[in-house]
């Protein structure tokens, strides 16, 4: 069913996990990659504990950015024997050159001890993911209510990190800030097609995998055709799922088979109930639409002077 019962799906390996920390509303275990699917404990608690490391670093790193823009810098000097004051250090990727050699490897030693002292594995082995031995005065506490929401809270606030940093870490590489104006990146190939339809807040001109990077209008209106069509089919699919919970037609699909339409299951199941003869009908259909019907008005993609509705007696789409 397309709204059925997570529970009605009983064979998961990924139940062996499901109760684990993190499993929050409204994804519950979320693991589209399959990486827990084999079931290997040592192996989720490895994953786990890296998400914790990374999701705290990634807070740290958040704040980081933030918290010069805000508080402002430290007075005085970060390195005396280069005469490099905090306030010589830009905010984001900039900084990376202007920090001494001595200032990372002070860097890197301290997380190497982090590590080290922890225990390598440690947290995995012989106590729980993410624990290193160090337990915050504020946060700490011996009620397991309390401790099991304040963990399902950092792992949640971690992961929003590690989505903000790397969010701030794009826009300052294009912008030259974090928080820099999509007007100042002016080299980009996508200004040819950010006036057209579908750039829309909050994200703008969408484009993560870079397929309009080359600036071919063709291609551009071409995959805004095929999007369009995709679009609408899928509105109507999305309609064909909901309808039937309400409505179906009465009398006979088939009288041939004698096959009703009561007789059709909603959904995926309906699939191999159809018979051959009605999917050659909906391919004939589709197919004459696109060959034969459906022709290009103008140079607007998807445009095929239906008007509203796609019903062309009630005029134009104004």
């Amino acid at each position: 069913s397309a709204w059925g019962d997570w529970a009605n799906y009983t064979a998961s390996p990924l139940r062996a996990f499901e109760n684990e920390l993190g499993a929050q509303a409204p994804l519950g275990f979320w693991d589209p990659l399959g990486l827990s699917s084999n079931g290997d404990l040592y192996s989720f608690k490895r994953r786990r504990s890296v998400e914790l490391k990374h999701g705290r670093i990634c807070m740290l790193a958040t704040m980081g950015y933030i918290t010069p823009e805000v508080a402002g810098k430290f007075p005085g000097y970060l390195s005396p024997s280069n005469k490099l004051l905090f306030s010589d250090i830009p905010n984001g990727l900039a900084a990376i050159s202007k920090v001494p050699l001595a200032g990372w490897i002070q860097i890197f030693g301290y997380c190497a001890y982090c590590e080290i002292s922890a225990g390598y594995d440690a947290d995995i082995t012989k106590r729980t993911p993410g624990d290193m031995g160090w337990n915050p005065p504020i946060f700490s506490g011996n009620d397991p209510e309390t401790k099991t929401r304040r963990l399902n809270a950092e792992l949640a606030n971690g992961r929003l990190a590690m989505m903000a940093i790397i969010g701030m870490f794009f826009q300052d590489g294009l912008t030259g800030s974090a928080w820099g104006d999509w007007a100042n990146y002016t080299d980009s190939p996508l200004r040819a097609f950010e006036g057209e339809l579908g750039v829309q807040p909050p994200v703008g001109f969408w484009d993560p995998l870079g397929l309009s990077s080359d600036g071919d209008v063709a291609v551009f209106k071409r995959r805004r055709e095929v999007e369009l069509k995709h679009g609408r089919i899928s509105m109507f699919a999305a309609m064909g799922y909901i309808t039937p919970e309400y409505f179906k037609f009465p009398g006979e699909l088939s009288p041939k088979l004698g096959l009703k339409f009561a007789d059709i299951p909603n959904g995926l199941a309906a699939i191999s109930k159809v018979p051959g003869q009605g999917w050659a009908q909906i391919v004939a259909f589709l197919g004459t639409y696109e060959l034969f019907i459906n022709k290009p008005v103008g140079d607007e993609p998807g445009n095929y002077g239906k008007g509203n509705l796609g019903l062309g007696f009630l005029g134009p789409v104004k």
